[in-house]
């Protein structure tokens, strides 16, 4: 009998659960066909269907990874300085699915930093995410929550700072539990607001 459609739209979720399950557990330098083929309980031969080289696996998973981090519940307390925490809030790995997808993304700087096409599309996604911050850096300046300054700037500055805390909160979650790295960022933001 013929696949339908259908069927091979469930084979795809099947394949893209066996993907994040592999990087979630191994990291992504453990992401191989051999490897999410034995988490999904097929061959080799059955994946090379979906992904004929190993390059166009990692392509997928990256951009699975990306969907799953988009399509996140994000907080929304306010707006101002409250968006603006929400947005770095939403960026640590406070939760085991934030900390999977953290682990997950921190493992693929390694495969972006020697391959210049995933590096200029992770330079792309890092300055989009700048520019979201700066928007909300904007509004809690017009708000008189920040200090006046360029929003630009104080957004870099402040994923820079959610972006070491998250590599921290990876190497040494004992140090860092959630309750702290929300510690540390309210300490930041106060900081921030504090500056001249």
């Amino acid at each position: 009998m013929p696949r339908t459609k259908g069927d091979h739209e469930a084979r795809r979720r099947d394949v893209s659960t066996a993907v994040w399950q592999v990087m979630a557990t191994r990291g992504f330098a453990g992401l191989t066909l051999r490897a999410v083929a034995a988490e999904l309980g097929a061959s080799t031969g059955l994946l090379t269907h979906y992904f004929p080289t190993k390059h166009a696996l990692v392509e997928y998973a990256l951009d699975l990874l990306e969907q799953r981090t988009v399509s996140r519940p994000r907080r929304r307390t306010g707006e101002g300085l409250a968006a603006l925490r929400d947005a770095l809030l939403d960026i640590l790995p406070l939760t085991p699915e934030a900390t999977d997808s953290n682990r997950i993304w921190v493992c693929s700087w390694d495969t972006a930093l020697t391959d210049p096409a995933l590096s200029s599309d992770y330079a792309r996604k890092y300055a989009q995410g700048r520019d979201r911050l700066t928007e909300r850096v904007s509004a809690a300046q017009e708000l008189g929550e920040l200090p006046p300054g360029d929003p630009a700037r104080i957004a870099a500055g402040a994923q820079a700072f959610v972006l070491g805390l998250v590599v921290q909160a990876l190497l040494d979650p004992a140090a860092f539990p959630p309750r702290r790295q929300v510690e540390l960022l309210d300490d930041y933001l106060a900081s921030v607001t504090a500056s001249p």
